[in-house]
């Protein structure tokens, strides 16, 4: 290849670049921002497909967001290349804010007060074994923010696709 390396990148590289981008997070933003308003598709589809990988970005189930952003995508007529886009708002910066958030919420719909989320262990297990007092919480929570954030995302990315699109042609 004319491009390739001469030494394959390490997973510590792919892993701390992951983590903290070499190009820094403006440019990677930037990069995101002209990589959904050059995807194929209307700005409805887009939007759509987006919004929806962002939304279940909100919810505990981690490890199925791109699956089921794409399903989601996919049924609304939306792009799944989008959502996949969209499941970047949940990255390892952003779950413990949104864990945090959606485990309060869920326990003040609920109306149980005074509980914190145990994060010395909050493993998968410790999900299965609480169910009823850690994930119950967290999913309640985690489906009204799905709504607040696909409807707030889905119309601010239909406006700016369109606009991006607009200015392209």
């Amino acid at each position: 290849m004319l491009f390739r390396r001469k030494r394959p990148a390490s997973f510590v590289f792919h892993l701390r670049n992951f983590l903290w981008p070499r190009a820094g997070w403006r440019r990677s933003m930037v990069y995101l921002k002209h990589r959904v308003g050059r995807l194929p598709g209307t700005p409805y589809s887009i939007a759509g497909g987006f919004a929806c990988g962002a939304a279940i970005s909100f919810t505990p189930l981690l490890g199925f967001h791109f699956l089921l952003g794409a399903l989601l995508a996919w049924v609304i007529g939306g792009s799944v290349i989008a959502s996949a886009l969209g499941t970047v708002v949940g990255n390892p910066w952003t779950f413990p804010i949104i864990w945090i958030w959606i485990y309060s919420l869920g326990n003040w719909v609920l109306g149980i007060s005074g509980r914190e989320l145990p994060t010395d262990e909050f493993t998968m297990s410790f999900l299965r074994d609480n169910f009823g007092d850690v994930l119950l919480p967290m999913a309640i929570g985690g489906i009204l923010n799905f709504v607040v954030v696909w409807i707030a995302t889905y119309f601010t990315v239909r406006y700016l696709v369109a606009g991006y699109q607009r200015a392209r042609a």
